[in-house]
């Protein structure tokens, strides 16, 4: 299949599915997951070109317990193959108090992510002196790799009342745990991050020429959803707030002029000839019928990155 002639970008690629990651693995497979508009069961599907990833086969790997942690609100799965294990790491919460989400690990017991068995790990852990981490409302987690070293970046709710989702980046000991405490990269400062809520979350992570560029995503989950960046020098200290640089302004928000509505909750990857792709999620309909939040109409879309005499990344429709 010629990739050039059948990916399409910028529009629906995989239909109905929202928070999309995609994994190129070092034997050249793609895999990719992303959040079931049911939110009750993890799927995978893997491909050799991203054009046939639309039609590879959906293998469900793990379904929703019946009650108690994680038996409602399976969101924001992602594959990982660090430490020398898949993992996947994917969000929560209980039928008994469906918004008590928190981050939960799955650990593939093989090489094959598709064949092979998962078994649960449970909550993410946070270091042992950590007294902050997953106490409250916690998800979409990713991982950065850096220097040889693996750091988890997820967003989490603080205060009372209306609360307030910032992201936090830690390192991780293993697969299954944190080695260091919780520290704040961002917090939704600006009026674009305050629409309906006030929410920072869905990191993602690109490097380029010694530069780290996170993107995140703000807002409601509907047309006002958009995408803001910290970056940081790869060599300083990545658990140093001052390390990193927010934007102003998001780099990414809705076109209505393209009919693109509410762009977000993205992943990077590189097509067969290593160019870098934005994968993300948006809706094609400017009014949402009934809560965002179960319209099942978030469409996973591909985007060519491009970037400026710096190497930072530009973002555009039009890339």
């Amino acid at each position: 299949m010629n990739n050039k002639t059948t990916v399409k970008y910028n529009e629906p690629w995989i239909l109905q599915r929202a928070d999309p990651y995609v994994y190129r693995h070092s034997n050249g497979w793609y895999y990719f997951t992303a959040s079931i508009p049911t939110y009750d069961y993890i799927a995978i599907r893997r491909a050799k070109t991203l054009s046939e990833l639309p039609t590879a086969t959906e293998h469900i790997i793990w379904r929703k317990h019946e009650s108690g942690p994680m038996s409602e609100h399976i969101w924001a799965p992602e594959i990982h193959y660090i430490f020398g294990k898949w993992y996947i790491y994917f969000a929560g919460g209980e039928k008994e108090d469906v918004w008590n989400i928190r981050p939960y690990v799955l650990e593939c017991q093989g090489d094959d992510p598709i064949n092979d068995p998962w078994i649960e790990r449970g909550k993410m852990q946070c270091a042992d002196h950590d007294e902050f981490s997953f106490r409250a409302f916690s998800l979409d987690a990713t991982v950065l790799e850096s220097k040889g070293e693996y750091y988890y970046i997820w967003a989490e709710k603080v205060g009372v009342g209306k609360q307030i989702s910032n992201l936090y980046i830690a390192k991780m000991e293993n697969g299954c745990k944190l080695s260091t405490a919780q520290v704040l990269l961002t917090t939704p400062d600006y009026d674009w991050e305050r629409h309906g809520f006030w929410v920072n979350e869905g990191a993602a992570v690109i490097k380029k020429d010694g530069n780290i560029y996170l993107t995140y995503s703000a807002s409601d989950t509907g047309i006002n959803y958009c995408i803001g960046m910290l970056s940081a020098k790869e060599d300083s200290d990545l658990l140093d707030p001052k390390s990193w640089t927010k934007e102003r302004y998001p780099v990414l928000r809705s076109d209505e002029d393209l009919k693109i509505y509410g762009p977000g909750h993205n992943s990077f990857t590189v097509d067969e000839e290593g160019n870098d792709i934005m994968v993300y999620h948006a809706r094609t309909e400017k009014e949402i019928v009934g809560n965002p939040l179960y319209n099942p109409n978030r469409h996973a879309m591909l985007m060519k990155l491009k970037w400026d005499k710096d190497m930072r990344p530009v973002f555009g429709f039009d890339n």
